[in-house]
């Protein structure tokens, strides 16, 4: 024991050296940790400030525009093959292809008219954006939201070229090339709080080829009812915006992030085929519109007529017709002697706007001989009537439908009628959906086993020539009945733009129409008339496709053809 102690007492020593030792390098493990991670700390903040200050030394020291070199005008002979590589792009369409139009007199107009259509659109930009402005102020601390400029600048666009397409449809299809590197300055002032920042749009750029269709051709001015626009490629836009005097769209990746972000918003609202429809005319235009259902019309009785002849009674009879039709009207039976008729008959008319459109009802007295007496008259809205329900009236008759007429206080009598509006299916399918849903369930049984209205359009015919005389108009004969288009004179290549109606129980699913093309004398001849070509036309393809739109070559004709247009629609 005594010997152990000088040995513990010299082994102390090395032992506490190793403790501090222990605890000399804990202290140094802390430490280089602390400092490791406020080296991560300042490498961060550091990096931060100098991409701040390294931003703004580069908007300050941007190049001006008198910094650059003045551009060398070559021509194209002068260029090597990879400038003409270059320049490829550039080049107009007319150009490179064929069926590009070089409209350098449209560009001239444009060039001229631009500094008034400039501030024309921006007073329209100004209007529309006003209450969209509106609704933000005094919204997040919003005061205020203005145009302090706001100009296209002084370039206009350049249309490079344009593409028109033959159709046989009643419409107008261009393709322009639209080109515009305007110089145009947009300042928007913001007032957040008390401060104020400008939001200034420049160097505005613009390529696009859109697909512009005037339809339907119709023969008011200005002679279409709708402009349809669709794009046929992806857009270009680019365009600077500065935002405190900096552009921010100098900073990396943000110019190509923003400039495919807006072309592809654009593409996907309207690249073909979603198109913008701008409408033209008026709705209520009788040029723009199309059959939409027929009408049901029962007369049924009138009483208490007056009494026309001398020496007895009337012999009453009814016409009809829908406002706004050049067709003749419908008649009905005359009953002799008789001031309280019963008629019991049932017309169909053909409707176009039943919004707008008025039957029109006036009952005569006939006469042997002379102007036929006038009983009275009455007129019924198509707006009061709710698709496919029956609805009877009993009418008053008048004298006119001014209500100033002091002849109007006179009894006339009565006229009962009732009117059923049954509405084509698709135009069913618009105002009911379940019922929509139906029809297209029903399919091919509906077109089989519903009535409904033929449409036969006479478009016109080219190369059609006779041997005496080329007067030409268009015969349509259908199950006995015959209708004729106007005489076009002295002309190879005639233009009718004529329809025709049938009305029909059944569809024609296995039966023809014969259209012939005729010439008439307008002169002394001894031949009046004369066949310049027929074409007999099977409808089973209209009544299962709804309606075909093409050229038939004209039988017993040379070169002549005939442009038809024929829709079946069911009721």
């Amino acid at each position: 024991m005594p010997n152990s102690i000088p040995i513990y007492i010299s082994l102390l020593p090395l032992s506490l050296s190793l403790s501090h030792a222990v605890s000399l390098v804990k202290w140094c493990v802390k430490m280089g940790f602390v400092s490791t991670v406020l080296g991560i700390i300042g490498f961060g903040f550091g990096v931060s400030i100098g991409l701040i200050i390294g931003y703004f030394f580069y908007l300050k020291f941007e190049p001006r525009d008198d910094d650059f070199k003045e551009i060398k005008i070559r021509s194209l002979r002068d260029l090597d093959s990879k400038s003409l590589l270059k320049l490829l792009p550039e080049i107009p369409l007319w150009i490179k292809n064929p069926d590009y139009e070089r409209v350098d007199w449209m560009n001239r107009f444009l060039c001229d008219m631009w500094p008034y259509l400039d501030k024309a659109i921006c007073n329209i930009i100004r209007s529309v954006t006003k209450p969209i402005f509106e609704e933000y102020i005094g919204k997040y601390g919003i005061k205020s939201i203005e145009f302090d400029t706001l100009t296209l600048g002084t370039l206009p666009p350049v249309f490079q070229g344009i593409k028109v397409y033959e159709m046989q449809e009643k419409e107008l299809v261009i393709e322009p090339v639209i080109r515009w590197a305007g110089n145009s300055n947009i300042i928007l002032i913001i007032k957040l709080f008390h401060l104020k920042f400008a939001a200034q749009l420049i160097d505005l750029q613009i390529s696009l080829v859109p697909r512009i269709t005037l339809k339907p051709l119709v023969p008011s001015f200005p002679c279409f009812s709708n402009i349809n626009v669709s794009l046929m490629e992806k857009p270009t836009v680019d365009f600077g915006f500065k935002i405190l005097d900096g552009d921010i769209m100098a900073i990396p990746g943000l110019h190509r992030f923003i400039q495919d972000k807006i072309s592809k918003q654009i593409a996907i609202m309207y690249h073909w085929p979603k198109v913008l429809e701008v409408p033209i005319l008026d709705s209520s235009s009788g040029a723009t519109k199309r059959p939409v259902g027929i009408l049901n019309v029962r007369v049924v009785r009138a009483i208490n007529l007056l009494k026309m002849d001398l020496l007895g009674k009337s012999d009453p009879y009814v016409k009809l017709k829908l406002s706004g039709e050049n067709l003749p009207s419908k008649k009905t039976s005359i009953k002799m002697c008789d001031l309280n008729p019963e008629w019991n008959e049932t017309f169909k008319l053909v409707v176009k706007d039943p919004q707008t459109q008025v039957l029109e009802l006036q009952l005569f007295d006939w006469e042997k001989v002379g102007m036929h007496d006038k009983l009275g008259m009455q007129v019924i809205p198509l707006r009061l009537l709710t698709p496919t329900e029956t609805k009877s009236f009993t009418l008053d008759l008048l004298k006119s439908t001014n209500p100033n007429d002091p002849h109007n206080k006179k009894n006339r009598g009565k006229l009962t009628v009732e009117l059923t509006f049954d509405p084509f299916k698709e135009e069913l399918g618009k105002l009911n959906s379940l019922e929509s849903v139906r029809s297209e369930g029903s399919g091919e049984e509906d077109k089989e086993s519903s009535g409904g209205v033929l449409l036969v359009g006479v478009e016109g015919a080219r190369d059609v020539e006779g041997k005496k005389h080329t007067n030409p108009y268009a015969e349509v004969l259908f199950r006995g009945d015959t209708k004729k288009t106007k005489v076009i004179k002295k002309s190879r290549d005639p233009r009718w733009d004529e329809e025709f109606q049938f009305i029909l129980e059944e569809p024609p699913t296995d039966e023809k129409i014969h259209i012939e093309v005729m010439s008439r004398k307008t002169g002394f001849s001894l031949q009046t008339k004369e066949s310049l070509g027929h074409v007999d036309i099977n409808l089973s393809d209209v009544v299962h496709n709804g309606r075909i739109n093409d050229t038939y070559h004209l039988i017993n004709s040379k070169n002549g053809t005939i442009h038809l247009e024929i829709k079946w629609s069911v009721v």
